[in-house]
């Protein structure tokens, strides 16, 4: 079959090549998207938005959910950027990093700096304007915790880095019930303790994959201080501090059925995966509790978000709230 000639001259032209200015500017801006990585705060968006829902009856506007949004991803893009900033050193030696904007030299620490920064700053005032104060200092005390505590004070010099500086990771949840309530209550709190306790098996597991990197890179990560045995010994053991307390909110009647259930058998697939690297400790299995630990926080917390749709919860044995005096 042929086609008339009217036809094959009306195609569509050809894609036209980049020119060399027009390929940089492309790779910058990559480099500047890549040094928030956008992968992981999806993750912590979701701990975001759905408490969001969880602090209302209503649900929030489409307005504050989207500013929410773009406030905690510049929240949470400043402290990764700032703290590649920090460890660009050891960032150039570890294999998973040294092809990272700043290591590789395609930027330079001043403008990693800056740009941290800046989109720090801008996330305040992006919660404030949005939501309201405490919204917005809540997401400072995020940057604050990763940025100060956790990748100057703790990281290169304890064991227990990932353990206290997951409190960083852990403010999402708080940031967005504040975003709706303007108050911190119980059930928030909860929220906090389960990424906290999340936090350890999690980055332990791609520690004990990485261990050599970290040695070589000197990071006191639990493998490599205290070996591997103990390091799957603390895995199970922060598994099961994790299933305690993402069930306790069920017991005070904070959340119900639908969440109870979502809840036994994630923590159930949870605990069985950080016990089979506890019997067979291979890469398999350190990969598979790896791999599974991030569904797991998304699912949970949309299980949350469901119960929420469907089951109304009355008042709870324990009523806290804390908001600020002004």
């Amino acid at each position: 079959m042929s086609f008339p000639s009217s036809i094959v001259n009306n195609s569509a032209p050809a894609e036209q090549p980049l020119t060399r200015d027009q390929a940089l500017t492309r790779l910058a801006l990559s480099d500047y998207v890549a040094l928030t990585k956008p992968r992981i705060i999806s993750l912590l968006l979701v701990t975001t938005l759905v408490p969001m829902f969880l602090a209302g009856d209503g649900g929030p506007s489409g307005w504050l959910i989207l500013w929410v949004m773009v406030g905690g991803f510049l929240a949470a893009g400043g402290a990764n950027t700032i703290n590649q900033y920090i460890d660009r050193d050891i960032d150039h030696v570890m294999v998973r990093t040294r092809k990272r904007p700043l290591p590789s030299g395609r930027m330079t620490p001043n403008q990693v700096l800056f740009f941290g920064l800046a989109i720090s700053a801008l996330s305040f005032v992006v919660l404030w304007w949005s939501a309201n104060l405490l919204t917005a200092l809540l997401g400072l005390f995020g940057i604050f915790f990763y940025v100060v505590i956790y990748s100057q004070l703790l990281k290169r010099h304890s064991t227990q880095n990932i353990v206290i500086g997951g409190a960083a990771g852990a403010v999402p949840p708080l940031v967005g019930w504040a975003a709706v309530a303007n108050e911190i209550s119980l059930l928030p709190i909860f929220l906090f303790f389960i990424v906290f306790y999340w936090t350890p098996p999690h980055f332990w597991a791609l520690a004990l994959m990485r261990q050599k990197e970290y040695r070589a890179a000197g990071v006191p990560m639990l493998p490599v201080i205290a070996g591997e045995r103990e390091t799957h010994n603390q895995i199970v053991l922060y598994s099961i501090l994790l299933t305690l307390i993402s069930l306790a909110p069920v017991f005070l009647r904070l959340l119900g059925p639908i969440y109870l259930v979502a809840a036994l058998a994630l923590n159930g697939l949870f605990l069985w995966q950080a016990i089979a690297i506890r019997r067979t400790p291979n890469n398999q299995t350190i990969w598979r509790l790896y791999r599974f630990s991030l569904i797991y926080l998304a699912l949970l917390f949309l299980a949350m978000g469901v119960d929420h749709l469907f089951y109304n919860v009355p008042a709870s044995v324990v009523d806290i709230s804390l908001r600020l005096p002004f």
